[in-house]
């Protein structure tokens, strides 16, 4: 028996020539949906792994998880401990997941604003310092200009004021940079933006900001697009603090926020990010040649495997809950979508280009977050 005409084809007949392929990618998308929410109870839990990993308060201490299974050992060092190497070290599970637990028996426990990072063993022997990759808070180092993690744990936690708008019919949006928002020749700060832009945006009748480089990103010259800390917001603008205040005063005046997602790629730095994190090619992005983009110089996530999903949808839930933000524009998209990245490839308009030489598992990654975004924000579907 054939399968059943998707409303797609009947809306627009001259894609009735891929009706098997969009039926293909429809079937893979509610199978992966399927497996991850049996996973973990259900899709959205499956999409809470910053609950999970990184440095968080428990009721017997600070419970660090990271994956990394390329790695031989892992500990935790930092302020806390005054930087004493292999004083707390990690247990792998089968899974390649370390933890390690600061029991609240130690004298000192890592307070709100310290620094830590983490050393890693990897397989060759090597030692090497390494930012987690769930770090929700980085900052510069003054010496060594590297990045240091930042345990973010505010005694009293940031308080919203105002909801977010309803979804306008109509969406008037306003691109910007926080960094560029200025008159003088400095970068600018989140509450430069908010004071200073924020209302004229307002005035002028938009109803919807696009964020541009919110993600931490060590290299400023990428505009923000060579992400290095995927859940960290951009700490040259201020604190985590400072963005939910922007946010929040953006809702005040009726402007829905929406954030410039980098999820095509990642930044090839290997000691503020995560490229090579466990010693490895291929922890979160294809290996050799296929996980490089050639033009810009950056790590390509292989879509295929379990936990960069964690990761990315983890990341998606993160910003929206965390933040507030109200939707994304996904960066890159063709980078994503096919294997040839767009690049020599010009597209005429004809359907027939847009179902060859697809990555399979990037498609399916893009519907699952389209999902996970609208099951968070119901206002978006109405």
């Amino acid at each position: 028996m054939s399968k059943p005409v998707m409303q797609l084809v009947l809306d627009d007949p001259t894609l009735a020539t891929y009706h098997s392929s969009i039926q293909a990618r429809y079937e893979r998308y509610q199978r992966l949906k399927a497996q991850l929410a049996a996973s973990e109870g259900s899709f959205q839990d499956f999409a809470k792994g910053y609950e999970r990993f990184g440095l968080h308060r428990t009721s017997v201490g600070l419970l660090f998880k990271e994956w990394a299974p390329g790695a031989v050992a892992m500990c935790i060092y930092g302020d806390f401990n005054e930087w004493k190497r292999w004083q707390f070290n990690a247990t792998k599970d089968e899974y390649g997941i370390w933890t390690i637990l600061l029991p609240l028996t130690l004298d000192r426990l890592p307070s709100h604003n310290e620094r830590y990072k983490l050393i890693l063993r990897l397989g060759n022997g090597k030692e090497v310092d390494r930012i987690p990759a769930w770090a929700s808070h980085v900052r510069q180092n003054t010496v060594s200009r590297l990045f240091d993690c930042v345990f973010w744990d505010p005694p009293v936690p940031y308080e919203w004021k105002h909801e977010a708008p309803k979804a306008p019919t109509g969406l008037k949006i306003y691109e910007c940079h926080v960094g560029m928002c200025s008159e003088y020749p400095v970068v600018a700060s989140f509450a430069d933006f908010r004071i200073n832009v924020l209302p004229r945006i307002a005035e002028t009748g938009y109803n919807a900001i696009q964020l541009m480089a919110i993600m931490e990103h060590a290299y400023y010259a990428s505009f923000g697009y060579h992400v290095t800390n995927f859940f960290a917001a951009s700490s040259r603008y201020g604190t985590p603090d400072d963005l939910k205040a922007l946010v929040d005063e953006a809702h005040r005046l009726g402007l829905v926020v929406l954030m410039d997602l980098v999820h095509s790629h990642a930044s090839s730095n290997v000691l503020d990010g995560i490229n090579q994190f466990d010693g490895t090619d291929h922890h979160y992005f294809h290996e050799g040649v296929k996980g490089r983009h050639k033009l810009w110089d950056s790590r390509l996530f292989n879509y295929d495997h379990w936990e960069v999903l964690r990761f990315l949808l983890s990341n998606v839930a993160w910003w929206m809950k965390e933040y507030k933000f109200d939707g994304f524009r996904f960066d890159g998209v063709t980078s994503m979508l096919y294997v040839h990245h767009g690049i020599g490839v010009a597209f005429s308009g004809k359907y027939h280009e847009y179902f060859h030489h697809c990555d399979d598992a990037a498609v399916t990654y893009l519907m699952l977050a389209n999902d996970l975004i609208h099951e968070i924000n119901p206002v978006l579907s109405t």
